[in-house]
């Protein structure tokens, strides 16, 4: 009965993120709640799943302190709600790192350059260039810093409406390809990563391919349809205060500082062995150092800055953050009931084909997001989660090569598909003005198509080469 509440809690909640645009309730908050709500359920009837998915850890706990009142709760506190919130912080903290990493440089101006690069009339040469830097920016940030961060920069260049919707809907797909190609690109990957399911080298080397092959295909399709002359915006470089006396060479030490350090943090982390946020904060406090050499003087953050992109940066990756939080705690407690591994192992008995699993995962996260989707999948397809439920498909699904960076791209692309799935699309929507039904009518399915591409080429490169 208690694993029945406490899946209904889930679903109601995943039904309640999905039609956010409807309902007005913010993701992450609706994702805390299920969260709190789901651990306390499972806590007060704790000691039926101690003893039906925890029995020999329990046991030996309980020959160990003893048994009173208060040892299950215990139990559960210390060895199995404790070990979800530092997944979670892991991430959380290397996701703070790089926020901070990213207002430094663009509080002294290393990232002007782009808008330079930008500016140009020519509609198809704008399109290529933005999707190039934004896939590049968002392979070294995570997704949704890049988003808000090339949002704030399209925005002071194109002047009519439907071209920053349009632009502003490429930026989207084209953060979704370039996070979904590195480890360090997107919360999910990094989340991989984190967990032991894949490597940089080699999880870089089974996406490259399809994620290009994707946003190449969803560009030329944009492509057909563009203008043939770009309306752009007579706007002044911003006034960013003590900042200005920073030369090109300085602004170049910090961006490579900055971009270079990022680069470095997966031979950091195979060194040293250490979580992968230790090696963003030494990024970070190296950068922070070369800042102060740079800048003499005492910086106020606050007043160097225009407030429109710190404030999107800031808000948009806390509750990003919340967000990952309160779906760890979710998918944590819901596993610990047994019944999503009874679920799954059905589903993948059933398909019994990793392409396939892959195409229906990507579908989801077209609904629910990127993130609760490959949370849900690693997880579930998880052969060290115990438990009879596990089937040796479950097992062998998970320990393939292919299975992990696969699911890793469909849930990327296909959260893309609509601009509801995720935080960066909602971004997009605020900051842009641009509306679910403009967004499905006019880039859905080119994102679909070019999420298909992707599929095909992946299946191409793991089959013949």
């Amino acid at each position: 009965m208690a694993a029945i509440i406490i899946l209904c809690v889930f679903v109601g909640g995943l039904l309640l993120m999905a039609s956010e645009c409807v309902n007005r309730m913010n993701k992450a908050a609706v994702a805390m709640f299920m969260g709190v709500v789901g651990w306390l359920v499972y806590i007060m009837y704790g000691t039926h799943f101690v003893v039906s998915e925890h029995p020999i850890d329990f046991l030996s706990y309980v020959s160990s302190v003893g048994l009173d009142g208060q040892t299950v709760k215990t139990f559960i506190a210390q060895n199995l709600f404790f070990k979800y919130v530092l997944t979670a912080a892991e991430v959380i903290l290397f996701l703070l790192a790089t926020m901070t990493i990213v207002e430094v440089l663009g509080n002294n101006g290393c990232f002007d350059f782009i808008g330079g690069w930008l500016r140009t009339r020519s509609p198809k040469r704008f399109l290529w260039t933005l999707a190039g830097l934004t896939f590049l920016l968002s392979a070294n940030l995570d997704n949704v810093t890049t988003v808000c961060l090339m949002l704030g920069i399209m925005h002071t260049i194109i002047a009519d409406n439907r071209g920053r919707m349009v632009f502003g809907s490429v930026i989207v797909v084209s953060a979704a390809a370039g996070g979904a190609f590195t480890v360090i690109g997107d919360i999910t990957t990094l989340t991989l990563w984190s967990n032991g399911k894949v490597t940089p080298s080699a999880y870089t080397a089974m996406v490259a391919l399809p994620c290009l092959a994707a946003l190449v295909t969803t560009l030329g399709l944009i492509m057909r349809r563009l203008p043939s002359r770009l309306s752009l915006m007579q706007t002044a470089m911003p006034y960013r205060g003590d900042d200005t006396v920073l030369s090109p060479l300085w602004r170049l030490v910090l961006l490579f500082v900055g971009i270079g350090g990022l680069w470095f943090i997966p031979t950091f982390h195979n060194l040293t062995g250490l979580p992968t946020f230790v090696g963003a904060l030494c990024v970070l406090s190296l950068l922070w150092i070369v800042n102060e050499i740079c800048n003499r003087s005492l910086m106020n953050s606050d007043m160097m800055v225009r407030q429109r992109k710190p404030m999107a940066l800031q808000y948009v990756n806390i509750q990003n953050m919340l967000l990952f939080m309160g779906l760890m705690l979710t998918f944590g407690v819901l596993k610990e009931t047994g019944l999503p591994a009874r679920f799954f192992s059905r589903i993948a008995a059933d398909l019994d084909n990793v392409y396939l699993v892959g195409s229906v995962m990507g579908g989801l996260s077209a609904v629910f997001g990127n993130i609760p989707t490959l949370l849900g999948g690693m997880f579930f397809f998880n052969p060290e989660a115990g438990g009879a439920a596990h089937t040796e498909v479950m097992v062998n699904y998970a320990n393939g090569e292919v299975f992990w960076p696969l699911l890793s791209y469909s849930t990327a692309m296909g959260s893309a598909i609509f601009s509801v799935s995720t935080v960066a699309g909602m971004a997009l929507m605020r900051m842009e003005g641009v509306k679910m039904s403009w967004y499905f009518r006019h880039m859905s399915g080119k994102v679909v198509l070019g999420w298909l591409v992707g599929l095909v080429v992946m299946w191409i490169t793991t089959a013949f080469f």
